[in-house]
């Protein structure tokens, strides 16, 4: 049989019925949630697979990135013990923010992204890193081997958003934006999660 002859029958579940990715954890698959278009919040109905609506926007602020999460990865104890102050996982894929010289303008797309860096986060004590990745083939971006070689404005406006997208005007925000690191602990972070995951649900 060709590969182009190999199909699934039914649409597979985007957590866990997607390959991680070509090549881990350098090389991975993103499933995008939401677009810088977007003014709704949109997240993976768990146990459906459809993207379900989480909540309006609350502030100005638009994502600066497609942002979604790495098939069959949790986050759990093996990537909470590498933040320090982190209580446990927050039970979830792993996010990743993808950036990309032209604009993508839909969800729920599957694309294959080169891991730079991410953004360490804590939200009510569960980490909730996210991972910064390059679109590969970009014209521009795929030269990017670290997220030092990014330009730091795209840093800046990614920790804006992620220090903000919960903020309830009077109330302090429940997350905590820590260390901005590169490629290499990114690995890391994407291993633990494949870890966890493979704990999680090897039994299922």
């Amino acid at each position: 049989m060709s590969p182009s002859d190999e199909f699934s029958r039914w649409r597979p579940h985007p957590w866990h019925g997607l390959e991680t990715g070509l090549h881990p954890p350098e090389r991975v698959h993103a499933y995008i949630e939401i677009t810088p278009f977007d003014l709704m919040k949109y997240e993976i109905d768990k146990t459906t697979g459809y993207l379900r609506v989480d909540r309006p926007q609350r502030s100005s602020s638009l994502p600066p990135a497609l942002y979604g999460f790495i098939p069959r990865t949790y986050c759990g104890d093996q990537v909470a013990s590498l933040c320090e102050g982190a209580e446990e996982g927050d039970g979830d894929p792993l996010d990743i923010c993808v950036l990309s010289e032209r604009p993508i303008s839909r969800s729920e797309v599957i694309l294959n992204a080169r891991v730079v860096g991410g953004l360490q986060t804590i939200d009510h004590g569960q980490i909730d890193d996210k991972i910064i990745a390059v679109l590969e083939k970009d014209d521009f971006l795929d030269v990017a081997k670290d997220i030092s070689d990014l330009p730091v404005i795209l840093i800046e406006r990614l920790r804006h958003y992620f220090a903000t997208y919960k903020m309830i005007p009077g109330e302090s925000s429940p997350v905590s934006i820590g260390q901005t690191y590169g490629c290499e602990h990114a690995f890391q972070v994407v291993t633990a999660s494949m870890e966890d995951y493979a704990k999680k649900y090897s039994h299922s």
